[in-house]
């Protein structure tokens, strides 16, 4: 039979020998957590790296959009597809919002505000509201700018939002489909060029058009040159979040071809704005001349009421 001191755990006794030999060394609970030293954890993240991140994604933001797509994996003509477009919250529609109107510099729209769930339900209410904002501001800057002349009469032009709400949704549909197909396009030609999904660019372009809402509505003072610094002011915050969004992705290209396509994507935004402005509120103004009644010689007219 086993005497009682071979029953006893060897490796008890081992590390009881080395805490006596060394009183400093260090030992692990299996119970307790192993900790990261602070110093290592910070060699982990250099400096630099979290803007790196930022502007070309991070292993977290690529395993959250694979996530994200297999949530989409529905049919395409189901309502469940196009439930997902729209899941969104008021905090997360709001700080897009704000993302668009503070634009940060050096910080990518699309990887710190869109990426982890791209929606629709922002960019759809945003281009209604400013369609109807500008047709109202538009019918209101009219009629102020009128007021006041006898021979004027304020008619309602009901046309505006039709044309409001096609070149508003034309801009915010066709212009991210187009640089979409274009994107894709150069991806082949260029490997390291970043690539955005469709649903990305409309999200883009469509939180970037809240600023001109506002804007809209301050057109209605009759001041050409109050107009244009709005307009100016405008362009610089809505243009600064698609340049620092979409150069990114085309900086690695040809560089004649980068600037090219970043002038084009401010050109057609300032034409937005601009065409926006000349025909809804800076329309010339309508002379209305008093009717000429022909005088013949030696004739009078009369007039008997009934």
């Amino acid at each position: 039979m086993a005497a009682a001191d071979d029953l006893k755990f060897q490796e008890f006794d081992d590390a009881a020998n080395l805490l006596a030999a060394n009183p400093d060394a260090t030992t692990i609970s299996i119970d307790e957590p192993v900790e990261i030293p602070k110093n290592q954890h910070s060699r982990l993240q250099e400096p630099g790296r979290e803007e790196d991140d930022e502007l070309l994604g991070t292993d977290d933001s690529d395993k959250t959009e694979l996530l994200a797509g297999q949530k989409k994996s529905a049919p395409f003509w189901t309502f469940e597809y196009y439930q997902t477009f729209f899941d969104v919250d008021t905090y997360q529609v709001l700080d897009r919002i704000k993302g668009s109107v503070f634009p940060v510099p050096g910080k990518n729209f699309v990887r710190l505000y869109v990426r982890s769930n791209p929606d629709l339900y922002g960019p759809f209410w945003i281009c209604a509201t400013l369609v109807f904002t500008i047709a109202v501001s538009g019918n209101l800057s009219n009629f102020f700018i009128h007021l006041g002349k006898p021979t004027y009469h304020y008619v309602p032009e009901f046309r505006k939002v039709s044309i409001a709400a096609t070149t508003i949704y034309a801009y915010a549909w066709l212009v991210p489909l187009a640089l979409w197909g274009f994107l894709m396009w150069r991806n082949t030609k260029v490997m390291n060029i970043v690539s955005y999904s469709f649903l990305e660019i409309v999200c883009v372009y469509g939180y970037s058009l809240f600023i001109y809402i506002p804007t809209a509505i301050l057109w209605i003072i009759p001041q050409k040159v109050v107009r244009w610094v709005l307009v100016v002011f405008s362009l610089c915050l809505s243009g600064s979040v698609l340049v620092m969004t979409f150069w990114p992705a085309v900086r690695d290209d040809n560089r004649r071809i980068a600037l090219a396509t970043m002038g084009t994507i401010l050109l057609l935004h300032a034409l937005l704005a601009v065409g926006c402005l000349a025909y809804f509120f800076d329309a010339p103004e309508l002379d209305f001349p008093a009717p000429i009644i022909p005088a013949h010689n030696a004739t009078t007219v009369t007039t008997k009421s009934h």
